[in-house]
């Protein structure tokens, strides 16, 4: 029976992780529907997932982590342990059948908000990630950047209740936006940084 389901395995060409990241008030979720979109149109079997969440354990998590105040470390364990079951249960399943997976959010988000945002060390999440085993990696990844400024105004001018993440401070977010660009500038083959300012049709480029 397992021969039978590796030579099946081998026949399906493994779907492809994309993520997509910035700082609150970038865009990305607004521009995330077209981006299915149009790769439904070019007849890529595609879903759409997002962070913390993805899974029923994870948006239970989800909601605790926007939402509830707790100590630092406790956020980041919290965030890890619905990466592993979004990962698990979704992900690595949907990418196996050959269906492309198009995630808001994903572990750039943890380095850059918990990692530099709330001065968790690096190494600290990379060891949890470790032991959890997710070993997991987008084959691209497009990072919305936009001027803060604009992103908190288009935060504040919106008519939904702010979490807690997004009621944070200029420089909180100036520490997230800047190691958004370390990440980009270290990992330029896979990280693309997207102007969105800019008309949604420039993303076409990148989805070939």
């Amino acid at each position: 029976m397992k021969e039978n389901n590796y030579k099946y395995r081998d026949v399906i060409r493994r779907g492809r992780f994309i993520t997509l990241e910035g700082v609150d008030g970038a865009g990305k979720s607004t521009y995330a529907s077209w981006i299915i979109k149009f790769l439904q149109s070019n007849n890529i079997n595609v879903i759409s997932t997002r962070e913390p969440g993805g899974s029923i354990i994870g948006e239970i998590l989800r909601k605790l982590i926007l939402n509830k105040k707790m100590q630092i470390t406790t956020e980041v364990l919290l965030i890890l342990a619905a990466r592993y079951e979004h990962v698990v249960s979704l992900i690595e399943p949907a990418l196996d059948r050959g269906t492309w997976v198009v995630c808001d959010r994903f572990s750039d988000t943890t380095y850059a908000y918990q990692g530099s945002g709330r001065n968790i060390k690096i190494n600290h999440i990379k060891k949890i990630e470790s032991y959890l085993e997710i070993n997991l990696k987008p084959d691209k990844t497009w990072l919305f950047d936009i001027p803060l400024k604009l992103a908190r105004a288009r935060l504040n001018n919106s008519n939904k209740k702010l979490d807690r993440f997004e009621r944070e401070t200029t420089a909180f977010f100036e520490r997230v936006r800047n190691n958004y660009l370390y990440q980009a500038n270290l990992y330029p083959e896979r990280i693309h940084i997207i102007d969105s300012t800019q008309s949604k049709k420039i993303f076409s480029q990148f989805l070939h």
